[in-house]
C-alpha cells in the first residue's frame, strides 16, 4: 500500500499549491526578517507532503516565530510561552493521523520550554519542530537568549554575556531526539530540503535553522554565510559522501584514530587522502559521530555543520501509545467511562 510522508494511506487529494497555504494575514516581521525565508520554503512544501490541507497542524510558543500559525491558512494554535511541545505532543497522541509540527524560538524553546523541548525529544514523539535561531529575543526587544554568545552585549547583558550558550543540535542528540538537522536562512533551497526530510521522518523531528534578526542582532551568522568565507566557513553534510569543504574541496573532517576525535586535515598534506576522511552517515543506530559532529560547533578553526546531523527509524511514543490502547482493548473490552468514574472509593455529595 502507498503511504504518505505521514505514514497514512494515500488517497486522492486536490491539488494545492503554495499560495493555498497562504492565509492572507500581512506577517508582522521586521523587513529583512530571516523568518520571511523560513515560512516561504514552509508553504512550497506542504503541497507536497502527501496529507490533506485539513490534517496538517501548526503550532507555536511566544515570539516573533510564533505568529507563524496566523500566517498559514491550515489549522493552527497559538499557545504558551514555551509549551508548544507539550499542546503538540497531546494533540498527537490523541489525533495520530494528523501531522504535526511545532514552531519556535531560541527563547521559547530553550529557555522557559527547554524541559519541554527536551521530553518531546525523548519521547519520540512524532513531531517536526523547527526552531528559529537568531541568538537573542527580539519580540522583547534585544535581550541574551540561551544561544547567545559568550560575551554577547545586550540590553540584560550591558557588559557581556557570562553564560555559555546551548548548542542546540548537541541538546536535541543529546535528549534521544531520531531526526536533527540544521539549515541557514539564506540558503533556501537547502533548507526547503532539511524541512523535506523531516517531514518524511516518523518521530521527533528537529530542524534549528539559523535566522537574521536584522534589528536586535544583525550579522549574527555572516562569520559562515558571507560569500568570501563560505566555503571555509561551512561544512555541507551529505549522507554517504565524504566530509569535505573549503575552496575546491581540498579540506576535510578525519576521525583521527589515536585521539578518536574529529580534525581538520588537508587533502594532499602529510599524505592525506580522501580515504582518510570521515564518510557522513547519518542513519547511523548510535549517535556517537553525530553528536561529535554537532559539537564543532563554534569550535576554532572548524567549519559549521549544516544538513542532517541523525535520521533513524524507532517506534513513536504515539505508536506505543495506540499498540497499549489496543492490546489493552482486545484484554479487557472497550472502555466505559461511566464505570470508570464509578468504580473504586466513591462519595455521595448532599
Amino acid at each position: 500500500m502507498e503511504t504518505t510522508t505521514n505514514g497514512q494511506a494515500k488517497t486522492s487529494l486536490p491539488t494545492l499549491t503554495k499560495k493555498d497555504f497562504e492565509s492572507g494575514v500581512d506577517p508582522r516581521w521586521c523587513p529583512g526578517c530571516g523568518d520571511f525565508s523560513i515560512i516561504n520554503q514552509v508553504q512550497k512544501l506542504m503541497p507536497n507532503v502527501g496529507v490533506p490541507r485539513e490534517k496538517i497542524v501548526f503550532i507555536s510558543g511566544i515570539g516573533c516565530s510564533s505568529r507563524f500559525p496566523y500566517y498559514m491558512n491550515n489549522y493552527g494554535m497559538h499557545t504558551l510561552h514555551g509549551r508548544a511541545p507539550s499542546f503538540a505532543s497531546g494533540l498527537k497522541v490523541s489525533r495520530p493521523d494528523l501531522m504535526v509540527w511545532v514552531i519556535t524560538g531560541d527563547g521559547d524553546a530553550l529557555a522557559i520550554g527547554g524541559n519541554h523541548f527536551i521530553h518531546a525529544m525523548r519521547r519520540n514523539m512524532d513531531l517536526k519542530l523547527v526552531m528559529f535561531n537568531n541568538r537573542i529575543y527580539g519580540l522583547t526587544k534585544g535581550q541574551v537568549s540561551p544561544t547567545s554568545e559568550l560575551g554577547k552585549k545586550t540590553k540584560s547583558t550591558p557588559y557581556g554575556s557570562p553564560d555559555y550558550p546551548f548548542n542546540p543540535p548537541a541538546l536535541a542528540l543529546g535528549a534521544g531526539a531520531t531526526f536533527v538537522a540544521r539549515a541557514v536562512d539564506v540558503e533556501g533551497a537547502h533548507m526547503g530540503q532539511m524541512l523535506k526530510s523531516a517531514a518524511e521522518h516518523k518521530g521527533s523531528a528537529y530542524v534549528e535553522v539559523y535566522q537574521n534578526c536584522p534589528v536586535f542582532n544583525d550579522g549574527a551568522y555572516t562569520y559562515m554565510t558571507d560569500k568570501a568565507v563560505r566555503a571555509d566557513s561551512i561544512l555541507r553534510m551529505e549522507q554517504g559522501k565524504p566530509l569535505l569543504f573549503g575552496k575546491d574541496n581540498k579540506k576535510g573532517i578525519r576521525l583521527n584514530p589515536q585521539t578518536v576525535h574529529l580534525e581538520v586535515v588537508t587533502l594532499g598534506e602529510n599524505g592525506i587522502t580522501e580515504k582518510d576522511i570521515l564518510v557522513h552517515d547519518a542513519t547511523h543506530a548510535d549517535p556517537t559521530i553525530a553528536f561529535m559532529l554537532a559539537n564543532i560547533t563554534g569550535k576554532p578553526g572548524f567549519p559549521t555543520p549544516i544538513g542532517v546531523f541523525r535520521s533513524v527509524r524507532m517506534p513513536t511514543c504515539d505508536e506505543l501509545t495506540w499498540e497499549q490502547i489496543e492490546d489493552v482493548k482486545a484484554k479487557k473490552g472497550p472502555g466505559s467511562l461511566e464505570k470508570l468514574l464509578a468504580s473504586g472509593e466513591t462519595w455521595t455529595v448532599k
